[in-house]
């Protein structure tokens, strides 16, 4: 069952992360969607954002989220939350910013992630 609530897309990244459910986590993107990396640059389309996320998700630490807001405008929605990753190793977070476009089945999936969307 899809994301029938933009408010709810930061909870489904949590759970599919958490599981180690790879699938589950590009399954929240649409096939074109763009994600930004740490560096800035772009990983364009579900293998790239894949890959983003498998590597994140080998480092076998848990992601806590907050959505701070989901303002919707039509099919559109523009989200902010905060994370936090924790491993063994290492502890970081961020504050994201990302658009969630509706489908025609009524359920929202990313079309831009930007993780660290309040970076410099």
């Amino acid at each position: 069952m899809g994301i029938t609530d933009p408010a709810d897309m930061h909870r489904a990244v949590d759970e599919a992360f958490n599981a180690a459910d790879l699938d589950a986590l590009v399954a929240l993107y649409e096939p074109d969607a763009r994600m930004v990396r740490i560096d800035g640059s772009v990983a364009e389309g579900s293998e790239a954002i894949r890959a983003e996320w498998a590597g994140l998700m080998a480092m076998g630490g848990c992601i806590t989220s907050t959505t701070r807001y989901a303002i919707e405008m039509g099919d559109l929605a523009l989200l902010r939350g905060d994370f936090t990753f924790t491993s063994s190793d290492v502890e970081f977070g961020s504050s994201t910013a990302e658009v969630v476009r509706r489908q025609p089945d009524g359920t929202w999936l990313y079309i831009i992630d930007h993780p660290s969307g309040s970076a410099d």
